[in-house]
């Protein structure tokens, strides 16, 4: 189910929720520039937080989310 219409399958997020300070991790190493600042996501504020990754990485949004959707 994808209740965000987010592309991202709600089981997906909830275990990613779990495991979000390992991931912050894998995704600082990914992207050496990116802060914990970046990678604080609020909830509703989906897109907006993935175009600042996408300014701030200089990857397309879709290669974005398909490394976290990869990662978890």
């Amino acid at each position: 189910m994808d209740a965000n219409n987010n592309n991202i399958n709600d089981s997906t997020e909830l275990r990613a929720r779990g495991n979000w300070n390992e991931v912050k991790g894998q995704a600082k190493q990914k992207w050496s520039n990116l802060t914990d600042d970046d990678l604080t996501y609020e909830e509703g504020k989906q897109d907006e937080w993935f175009g600042q990754l996408q300014h701030k990485t200089g990857d397309a949004i879709d290669d974005i989310k398909a490394w976290f959707h990869r990662t978890f």
